[in-house]
C-alpha cells in the first residue's frame, strides 16, 4: 500500500493506492488518525485502491467516527467498483459520504 498526503484550503487529502487489507489496515488507521487532527475536513481518495477487506473498512470507520466526534468533515472519494461492492455488502454506502472525485469532495468539505 502506498499513500500521498496533500492539503487544499484546510482539507487534508489522503490518497491511498494498493490493497487495504489486514497487512496494511493498521498503517491506514494510524495515517488517517494522525492527519485528522491537522484539518477541518479529511478527504480519503480511494481511486488507487483495488481491494479492501473488513480490517480496512474498520480503519476507515474509526477515522470517520473520530472525525464526527471532533466536528470535522470526512469524505471518501473515487471508490472503484470492486471496492464499492464491499461498502455495499456492509451497507456502508449509507454511512460514509461518498463522492465520485476529489474535486467533488473539495466542494462538499465544510468550511
Amino acid at each position: 500500500m502506498k499513500h500521498e498526503i496533500s492539503e487544499d484550503d484546510g482539507c487534508i487529502i489522503v490518497s491511498l493506492s494498493g490493497d487495504i487489507d489486514l497487512e496494511f489496515s493498521g498503517d491506514v488507521r494510524a495515517l488517517l488518525l494522525e492527519n485528522l487532527v491537522k484539518a477541518r475536513c479529511m478527504i480519503v481518495d480511494l481511486s488507487g485502491v483495488h481491494l479492501i477487506d473488513s480490517s480496512g473498512i474498520a480503519s476507515l470507520l474509526e477515522a470517520f467516527q473520530t472525525a464526527h466526534k471532533r466536528g470535522k468533515g470526512f469524505i471518501v472519494a473515487a471508490v472503484r467498483d470492486e471496492v464499492m461492492r464491499v461498502f455495499k455488502l456492509a451497507r456502508l454506502e449509507t454511512v460514509f459520504e461518498l463522492v465520485d472525485s476529489v474535486d467533488a469532495a473539495k466542494k462538499n468539505c465544510p468550511s
